[in-house]
């Protein structure tokens, strides 16, 4: 009788853990992060909400991310794990920084015509 209740336990308990995995975000990989960056800065600057400067800040230091990357690569057979979260963290703070200089208003004066 123990083990049916302890097996209806964990049954309970794993129901419980599928909608939050469920629900997280789906993780994308490298290149569709990297595309994702480059067009939420091409966004920026069609809408005027990135000026030249902050648009060029941004690119070059995607281009960083994307010479490491291609450096990882190169250094053997794929990404490791430690490589992958480095620039996970790298895409991470450019989206963020991205973010941040499309909603700073500098330079902003209403959406281009």
């Amino acid at each position: 009788m123990k083990k049916i209740a302890l097996m209806i336990a964990g049954l309970g308990i794993a129901a419980t853990a599928l909608p939050a995995a469920a629900s997280a975000a789906p993780w994308q990989n490298i290149n569709q992060r990297q595309a994702t960056v480059e067009q939420r800065i091409d966004q920026g600057v069609r809408s005027g909400r990135l000026d030249r400067r902050e648009a060029t800040r941004l690119r070059a230091e995607y281009r960083q991310i994307a010479q490491l990357e291609n450096r990882y690569r190169r250094s053997g057979g794929g990404l490791s794990v430690g490589e992958r979260r480095d620039l996970d963290q790298r895409l991470d703070r450019l989206m963020a920084r991205t973010k941040y200089q499309k909603h700073d208003r500098q330079g902003y004066h209403g959406p281009r015509r």
